[in-house]
C-alpha cells in the first residue's frame, strides 16, 4: 500500500520515507533441519513521510508493531520487503559522509562501513532507562562510546561528552558515576545524551516516557521539544499514550496489527477521527471533568486481538469493528484521503457511522 504524502507547506522537505516497508519473523519447525512453516506479519507494507524538523507519532495498542517499525526503519532489525529513503536535507551539502554525498540513500540496501556512516544521521531514544545502559560503563562512557566509533580524538571526546551531558540537564561533574547511581529521569537524560552524540537529523523516540514517573514525563517532553527547536530534529515519536503523542505531534499515524490504518494532523485526528478502531482508542482515554466523562459515549470492542501469525483476511480489524459489513470481510479497504491530509483505510469511514 502506498501512501500519497505530499509536503506540507507548513512542514519542510520530506526527510524519511517509508515505502511498503514489511519485516516478517519466520516461525520454524525440527531439530536438525529446520523449515520455515509460517511468519510473524509484525510489519506488513507500511508507507508514509516524516518531513524534517517534524514529530510523526505512531501509536497503537501493544503488540501492534510500532517498536518493531522504528527498529526497521534504523536498520537495527533488517526488513524482509520495502524501502527506507534517507533524503539530505536543504543545508545538508556539509555534512561530508559519502554515502550521503549523492543525494538521497535507500537504508534498506547499506551494509557495513556505509551503513555505519549514515547511522550518525539516524538515531534512537529507547524505551528503557534501566536497560539500554551498559552497567559496566560509566554515563560518560556511555555517551562517548558513539564518538569513539566515528573517530573523535579523546580530548575532543571528553569535551563534547561535558557538552552533552549539560545540554541535557546532567552536570559534567557526575560523567564518571554508573547508571545504576541515577534515577530513571537521569538515565533517560543520559540516553538522550547518547543519542544526539553524533549530530543526528533523525531520531526514533520509542516509548521515551513509559517508565518514568508521571511527574518525570513533562520535563522529558520538555527537554525533546527543546532539543528539537536547538539542532533542528526529526522525530519518530512511537507510544501509546494519546494524551502526549497530541502534545507532541504535527501529525499522528494509527497501527493496527501491523499496518496503518489511519493518518491525519494532530488536532484533526483526535477532534474527529475516521477510522473505527482510532474512535475506540481515543474513546478509552480518560477526561478529567467527571460531568463530561459520564455523558460521553465509549466504544466497547468485541472479540479477540488476532495473531500477527494468522491475521484476518482482507480487513483485518473487521472481526472487531462495530461497522463492519460483508466488503469488510472480502475485500482489502483502499487508502483513501477523506479530507485534506487526512488518510483513512475503511470500507465505511465516510459514513461516520460511530
Amino acid at each position: 500500500m502506498t501512501i500519497p504524502d505530499p509536503a506540507s507547506p507548513l512542514l519542510g522537505q520530506p526527510l524519511i520515507e517509508v515505502q511498503d516497508l514489511q519485516l516478517h519473523f519466520p516461525v520454524k519447525r525440527g531439530v536438525l533441519i529446520q523449515r520455515q512453516v509460517a511468519a510473524v506479519k509484525a510489519v506488513d507494507g507500511l508507507s508514509f513521510t516524516i518531513h524534517d524538523g517534524e514529530t510523526f507519532g505512531l501509536v497503537g495498542e501493544s503488540g501492534c508493531g510500532k517498536t518493531t517499525a522504528g527498529r526497521a526503519i534504523l536498520q537495527l532489525y533488517r526488513p524482509t520487503a520495502g524501502h527506507v529513503w534517507l533524503h539530505p536535507r536543504p543545508s545538508g551539502g556539509e555534512d561530508g559522509i559519502p554515502a550521503l554525498a549523492e543525494g538521497s540513500v535507500d537504508l534498506t540496501t547499506l551494509r557495513g562501513r556505509r551503513l555505519r556512516q549514515v547511522r550518525r544521521r539516524i538515531q534512537m531514544i529507547f524505551q528503557d532507562p534501566y536497560a539500554s545502559l551498559n552497567p559496566r560503563m560509566t554515563v560518560g562512557g556511555i555517551v562517548a562510546e558513539a564518538l569513539t566509533i566515528h573517530g573523535l580524538h579523546k580530548h575532543q571526546r571528553r569535551q563534547r561528552v561535558a557538552q552533552l551531558l549539560d545540554t541535557v540537564g546532567i552536570s559534567p561533574a557526575l560523567a564518571n558515576r554508573f547508571p545504576h547511581e541515577f534515577s530513571g529521569g537521569q538515565r533517560q537524560r543520559v540516553g538522550i545524551a547518547r543519542a544526539l552524540a553524533v549530530e543526528p537529523w533523525f531520531v526514533v523516540a520509542d516509548e521515551p516516557l513509559s517508565a518514568l514517573d508521571v511527574s518525570i514525563q513533562a520535563q522529558i517532553v520538555n527537554l525533546l521539544q527543546e532539543l528539537q527547536d536547538r539542532f533542528r530534529l526529526t522525530y519518530l515519536f512511537i507510544s501509546h499514550d494519546l494524551a502526549v503523542v497530541r502534545a507532541v505531534s504535527h501529525r499522528v499515524a494509527v497501527m493496527y496489527l501491523g499496518q496503518i490504518v489511519e493518518l491525519a494532523p494532530s488536532d484533526a485526528l483526535y477532534r474527529e477521527p475516521l477510522h473505527p478502531y482510532t474512535q475506540a482508542l481515543l474513546s478509552a482515554v480518560p477526561i478529567p471533568d467527571p460531568a463530561v466523562e459520564r455523558r460521553r459515549d465509549r466504544v466497547i470492542l468485541t472479540g479477540d486481538i488476532p495473531s500477527p501469525l494468522d491475521p484476518p483476511p482482507a480487513c483485518r480489524f473487521h472481526n472487531r469493528c462495530p461497522i463492519a459489513i460483508d466488503i469488510c470481510r472480502e475485500q482489502d479497504p483502499e487508502w483513501r484521503e477523506l479530507r485534506p491530509g487526512h488518510y483513512v483505510a475503511c470500507h465505511r469511514a465516510q459514513e461516520n457511522l460511530i
